[in-house]
């Protein structure tokens, strides 16, 4: 169970990230059920943007299994005016990130990359150590040693 100051840690990151790339527009944490955990996404409906962010995420999903591409990693999407770019964010979650069409494009993968990677580490430590009531506690992973997701959360946070 993520709590309050789980989510407040994360909505911070998605600000500090907002700082180091001024380009960014919008940063949103969600599960890959289309659940908002955290955003910070003036002008942009949250709710929307998760929903959305889960369904490209199955196509995609299914695109790169169907291609033999292996898990997917990351989604970019580049419209006239700018890109949303979503990331793995641990074994549940992702980061998608709003950005002017001036941002570089390099930059936004290097910093979407470790921010997803922190979102992620976090959500999946509180996940393993506040169990639902009557379960046994998760027993931690080594964050090196690799754990096949399940088919609607395959995605990977290796660069």
């Amino acid at each position: 169970m993520v709590t309050e100051d789980d989510l407040r840690t994360v909505l911070a990151e998605l600000r500090r990230l907002r700082t180091r790339v001024p380009q960014l527009t919008g940063a949103l944490a969600a599960g890959v059920d289309g659940l908002v955990i955290a955003h910070d996404t003036p002008g942009v409906d949250p709710d929307g943007l998760a929903a959305l962010t889960a369904a490209a995420l199955g196509v995609a999903v299914r695109t790169s299994d169907a291609t033999g591409n292996g898990a997917l990693r990351e989604l970019l999407v580049r419209g006239e005016r700018g890109y949303v770019a979503t990331y793995a964010a641990g074994r549940t979650a992702v980061l998608t990130l709003l950005a002017q069409d001036r941002v570089n494009v390099g930059r936004l993968h290097l910093e979407g990359r470790r921010a997803g990677a922190r979102v992620g580490e976090l959500l999946d430590a509180a996940e393993a150590v506040r169990p639902l009531p009557g379960t046994a506690p998760a027993r931690p992973r080594d964050s090196r040693a690799p754990h096949p997701p399940a088919a609607e959360t395959r995605t990977s946070t290796d660069s």
